[in-house]
């Protein structure tokens, strides 16, 4: 007989152990003190009935059932990891700190589940019920740490310890229940049970980005995860092992599921006004869209100013974007010494502009007031923000609905891989200025954006030959060393490269870097307005720029280190740069 099928135990029952495969078992209960277990005969084995072949689909089931647990397991652990991202903005930092904590509790919680195993039934109820109480609420609470007190990273700790720990007490449970169906080879039957754990997690780490994350967000795709917790546990207690329990146990294991139940199916019902409330105290004034997408959180806030007009501004992931008040500054030093740096030649056949980020459609509306531009590519990865660029009546105003004028194409996807894919050798798809208008590089996904490698494929396989571009490069006041940086990263990338900076009220002291390809002595290119200039900037003058182009002694240039994607160095000097601020 081999191990699988010694003793041939009853899907319902604690068979005796077979001593020939694993020996006698001196702490196991009898079947009369087994928290209302009823034990079988061994005379059970033959009854055909109740036989190894009889006990495979249960087997099956509560092999399945833990798989489904692995898999909410991992949606608890990247949900955290995710809203760390958003809310911190530090992934790697996040990443390495929710799984190192969650694994070191799943060790603690395997530990603290020994005294349990003498009675696995009310256990498992019992920690299914936390560990959905708690991952299902984990999310949400360190969001109100963050959002009401301030704190986040002691509440993540708190909630990856106490997850962890009680999903590291499911394996012990488990293992012990699996047993109880049928009696295995230690090794054999931690194969099985690992096997379907790691399938779980294989499930759980892809529909939380594919499924939940799109369908319901960070918070509610928790508490959904939570609810399939609770479901597996009523399973395994009144499927797989319904006449294993007292009558006092199965009304008991039924209140305490409903009681979790409860408690998650409200937390789904009341998470989105949450949310919203939550989300206001990060805000001064009232949020009037708020917009969860794949890639980002995309909130506006509007109030109003002492003279009676409407301050309108955008956050992506809490990040201020922009404000009504003073964008035009901003845009206005972005785009028009880049499109006046053009050739000569090129302005006379028509200029081909290529925007990579801009999805609040700003920076093209400044380009198409220029009447020497032929066409406008905007590359931006979220189709949301694009959309409420043309559909909000606040940002639509700002932007004069420069996205749906005729001259303008849109496309939405990565910029790195769509300048990366862009053909090398398609000279006639080429752009005689590029406009680099990211977000501050806060963290990995967005430091790759500010690459030595990105800036150097922008110049290979995208600038038309005399072509120059520009880079929205942070606060040369608040992050000089991020600042500096971009410059030393254009120069790595083959780049020559001239910095200025503006006042922008909103912001503070902001700067760019104008460059052009480092072509044997060709210097970087001139700052100027143009000749003419633009009608009807408010703000850019010929004036504006001679004195944009000179930084005080104590924001001048610096030793610091390009950045690459192997080595972002740009990521730790903003973190630097803006801690203190």
């Amino acid at each position: 007989m081999t191990a699988d099928g010694a003793a041939g135990a009853v899907p319902h029952g604690r068979p005796e152990r077979d001593a020939a495969a694993v020996g006698p078992d001196p702490d196991a209960p009898s079947p009369s003190t087994d928290a209302g277990t009823t034990g079988r005969p061994d005379a059970a084995v033959d009854d055909p009935m109740n036989g190894p072949a009889a006990a495979r689909p249960i087997r099956a089931l509560l092999l399945l059932a833990a798989g489904a647990c692995a898999a909410c397991a991992l949606v608890y652990e990247l949900a955290l990891i995710a809203l760390g991202g958003v809310l911190v903005g530090a992934t790697v930092t996040q990443t390495s700190l929710v799984v190192s904590l969650f694994v070191f509790a799943l060790g603690l919680g395997a530990l603290a589940a020994k005294p349990l195993l003498k009675r696995p039934l009310p256990a498992f109820v019992a920690i299914e019920v936390g560990v959905a109480v708690a991952g299902g609420f984990s999310v949400l609470a360190c969001y109100a740490a963050f959002a009401y007190a301030g704190v986040y990273t002691p509440a993540v700790v708190v909630a990856s310890l106490l997850v962890g720990g009680l999903v590291g007490a499911e394996l012990p449970i488990l293992m012990e229940l699996l047993q109880r169906i049928r009696k295995q080879a230690a090794a054999r039957a931690l194969a099985d049970l690992t096997a379907a754990d790691y399938v779980g997690a294989l499930v759980g780490g892809l529909a939380f980005p594919f499924v939940l994350l799109p369908l319901f967000g960070q918070m509610r795709g928790a508490l959904a995860a939570g609810l399939v917790n609770l479901v597996c546990a009523a399973l395994i207690v009144f499927v797989v092992f319904r006449g294993d329990l007292s009558r006092r146990l199965r009304v008991g294991s039924a209140a305490v599921l409903l009681v979790g139940a409860l408690a998650v199916v409200l937390g789904l019902a009341y998470a989105g006004r949450f949310e919203v409330s939550a989300r206001q105290q990060l805000y001064d004034d009232p949020i009037v869209v708020s917009e969860r997408t794949p890639y980002q959180e995309i909130d506006l806030t509007e109030s109003l100013t002492v003279r009676g007009t409407p301050d309108v501004r955008l956050y992506l992931n809490g990040d201020l974007q922009l404000s009504s008040r003073d964008e035009y500054r901003y845009h206005e030093a972005l785009v028009h010494p880049v499109l006046a740096a053009t050739s000569a030649a090129a302005r006379g056949r028509g200029l081909r502009v290529l925007v990579l980020g801009g999805g609040d459609g700003m920076a093209v509306r400044e380009v198409l007031r220029r009447r020497d531009v032929a066409s406008v590519h905007l590359v931006d990865l979220d189709p949301a923000m694009t959309r409420l660029a043309r559909t909000d009546p606040r940002l639509r105003s700002l932007n004069r609905g420069s996205l749906d004028d005729r001259r303008v194409r849109v496309t939405n996807t990565d910029a790195f891989n769509w300048v990366r894919d862009h053909e090398q050798d398609a000279t006639d798809d080429r752009y005689d200025a590029v406009i680099v208008d990211f977000p501050d590089p806060d963290d990995q996904g967005l430091a790759r954006l500010y690459s030595a490698e990105l800036y150097g494929m922008v110049r290979t396989r995208v600038l038309a030959p005399g072509g120059v571009a520009v880079v929205q490069s942070g606060s040369p006041y608040f992050a000089p060393d991020a600042f500096w940086s971009v410059g030393r990263t254009l120069q790595l990338g083959g780049w020559r490269a001239r910095p200025y900076h503006v006042d922008v009220p909103t912001f503070g002291d902001w700067g760019f870097w104008l460059a052009g390809p480092a072509d044997g002595s060709r210097p970087a290119p001139a700052l100027t307005v143009g000749n003419p200039a633009v009608p009807g900037l408010r703000f850019l003058d010929e004036a504006t720029l001679r004195a944009a182009a000179t930084f005080p002694a104590d924001r001048g240039p610096r030793d610091v280190r390009p950045t690459t994607l192997n080595r972002p160095a740009i990521l730790d000097y903003t973190r630097r740069g803006w801690a203190d601020y």
